[in-house]
């Protein structure tokens, strides 16, 4: 396992004001909210920030077609779209709308993906909470993705000579961009936790590819005990057996109570106890954002992750300083943004929320378990 000193956090100013919309679940400030608390509890510094930079259109087409790469670019420059190109390329729609920096905006995030692998070329550990747009396909955008940096990262850690790589996905939905690049490649182990029939309601229990994937389907109300199950009974031996030289983590808040396009009731707790199981497997380790609509649980949960990944203790009551980087938070279009509770404002951890282990979770698990056992 590496020092954790050395773990370096890619961020950006672009995100800061950048909204999908008034009216879209990416109104609301995320990576943003994540760097101004980090640097208000004296987490983050400048040895170990690092500018994203934005990916050119020759550097995206290692994945994506220049096609597609072009239309958004004059989408972005025209502030709109043909009915030709929103047929083609599903921009311009409802979820993936035209908006000031549709083309810079996931461009900063794919560059930076791009940087987190030629930096993990040697041993690290890197946070790019912009990341995790696991939706975004080839020639279209796709769940509010219009790049998909997780596989952009697996494609410039292989151009670094790093071959086995565990994609790890906590995420409410499930990966179905990650799974259309590497399903049937041995190389990439696939390992997903999403809820069961939501959007895109892919990625069913019995989905395996040709390669390395495992899928696992939860019902709603998730709590964290259940998650502890599947953290140790599922996702470390999947990922220990596989012996990666490098592991991706997609670490989407919208599994959390407080989200509004789940109904998976997680703390952030099970959250970072993720994060922190997984990084003794491997001597490189990327760790990415994903989902997450609540301004307050999302930019809470991932500055916990930061405090993971960097040993800094979580206070029980936040400072002043970054107290108020929460109070200044809206949400507005939300009945919950109207009357926040106060720990939104005051903590970042969030009580626990254990419960009974389902049937249906332990026969899930068992099910994985004795496929992975035939495997070995």
């Amino acid at each position: 396992m590496t020092d954790r000193s050395q773990a370096r956090f890619i961020g950006s100013e672009i995100y800061r004001g950048s909204s999908y919309g008034d009216w879209h679940p990416l109104r609301v400030p995320r990576v943003s909210t994540v760097m101004d608390l980090s640097r208000a509890l004296g987490w983050l510094d400048s040895s170990a920030y690092i500018a994203s930079p934005r990916a050119k259109p020759a550097a995206l087409s290692i994945w994506h077609d220049p096609t597609y790469i072009a239309a958004l670019e004059q989408a972005e420059t025209d502030g709109y779209v043909s009915e030709d190109v929103r047929a083609r390329h599903n921009i311009g729609t409802h979820a993936n709308p035209v908006f000031a920096e549709v083309f810079r905006r996931p461009a900063t995030s794919a560059g930076g993906a791009l940087l987190a692998g030629e930096l993990l070329a040697q041993p690290g550990v890197i946070y790019a909470p912009a990341g995790g747009t696991h939706h975004g396909m080839p020639d279209h955008a796709n769940g509010f993705c219009y790049f998909n940096d997780p596989v952009l990262s697996i494609l410039s850690l292989r151009r670094q000579g790093v071959q086995r790589i565990a994609y790890v996905d906590i995420d409410a939905h499930h990966c179905d961009g990650v799974d259309h690049a590497f399903r049937d490649d041995p190389d990439v182990l696939l390992v997903s936790v999403h809820e069961e029939n939501r959007w895109p309601r892919t990625g069913a229990l019995q989905d395996k590819g040709a390669g390395q994937v495992f899928n696992l389907p939860v019902p709603k109300m998730l709590n964290d005990t259940e998650m502890m199950m599947i953290q140790d009974q599922f996702i470390l031996p999947v990922v220990a057996g596989f012996k990666p030289d490098a592991i991706i983590l997609q670490c989407g808040a919208d599994a959390l109570a407080e989200d509004p396009q789940s109904r998976l009731t997680l703390s952030n707790n099970a959250l970072w106890s993720v994060v922190t199981a997984l990084r003794p497997l491997s001597h490189r380790y990327l760790v990415l954002g994903g989902g997450g609509y609540n301004p307050w649980s999302v930019g809470r949960a991932w500055t916990g992750v930061w405090a993971v990944l960097t040993g800094h203790e979580i206070p029980d009551r936040l400072p002043a300083d970054a107290e108020a980087v929460l109070r200044a938070l809206a949400w507005h279009g939300n009945r919950r943004g109207r009357t926040p509770p106060d720990h939104w404002f005051t903590t970042l951890q969030d009580k626990p929320n254990n419960g009974p282990i389902r049937a249906q979770m332990r026969t899930s698990v068992d099910d994985l378990q004795a496929r992975l056992f035939r495997q070995v």
